[in-house]
């Protein structure tokens, strides 16, 4: 396979050490066979999933010159999508669940898993390396600065796992911070028992104030907060104490 340097592209950092490309990839679960690879530049975790014969491969990827090198380098590569995920409805293309795994460019990673919140019910995992302060955040329990609105979100519905730290010099361009690959499963829960609108409001709305008490930050959502909330920080709440404030909230508001 001819090599090409690859270009900085939309955030995005290439990984270029063929070790942690197999353990990216090798941390991919044994049940998946529906895989999306997000992001997949010159395809150094594309190789190793080609190789995994029991998954049906899609990648999708917006940069063209990208999408080239992958057309000209991977004839095994039968399902390449030159279009932008967030943009378009992935969902209604799988017959079925589908898993995700890429390097994720910085500058959107958090907006992808926002969009796996949205099609939550299809995707049982994702592997995906990340900025290491995302990976931290995402896997961050109630009490830690780091925790906020992605750590409940995805918690709520994923077991989440920080598989490990990758170190600056392993990418093309380096970037000027460490990057971590993450793994989140889902936990079976498919429904909350609480109005899943509500709980993220709830969740968005505290954090965006989260130096101020619940009582203040969610007066426009609730005008008496119960008083066992009222006095404490968003960082306080763990998923599920967030979960029942929102049933406490759902009751008062009826």
């Amino acid at each position: 396979m001819s090599y090409v340097k690859p270009k900085k592209s939309l955030g995005q950092h290439f990984l270029s050490d063929q070790n942690i490309a197999r353990k990216i990839v090798d941390s991919l679960g044994v049940d998946s066979t529906n895989v999306l690879e997000i992001g997949p530049g010159m395809g150094v975790l594309t190789q190793y999933l080609l190789k995994r014969k029991e998954l049906n491969l899609t990648v999708i990827e917006i940069d063209r010159d990208s999408v080239t090198y992958l057309q000209n380098n991977f004839p095994d590569l039968q399902n390449i999508w030159a279009e932008d995920f967030l943009k378009v409805d992935i969902s209604s293309r799988f017959n079925g669940n589908f898993s995700i795994i890429g390097n994720f460019p910085y500058n959107i990673s958090s907006q992808i898993f926002f969009r796996v919140l949205e099609m939550r019910d299809q995707i049982p995992e994702i592997v995906g390396m990340v900025q290491k302060e995302v990976a931290e955040r995402i896997a961050s329990n109630h009490g830690n600065k780091s925790y906020g609105i992605l750590s409940v979100l995805l918690q709520a519905f994923y077991n989440i796992e920080y598989l490990f730290t990758v170190p600056e010099n392993v990418f093309i361009p380096p970037p000027k911070v460490k990057s971590a690959v993450i793994r989140l499963k889902r936990n079976g829960i498919f429904k909350l028992p609480c109005s899943e609108k509500l709980f993220f409001e709830v969740v968005k709305t505290s954090f965006n104030l989260r130096r101020k008490m619940l009582r203040n930050s969610l007066k426009t959502i609730c005008a008496k907060l119960p008083e066992h909330y009222a006095q404490k920080r968003p960082e306080q709440l763990s998923v599920s104490d967030f979960i029942k404030l929102t049933t406490e909230i759902e009751n008062l508001n009826k």
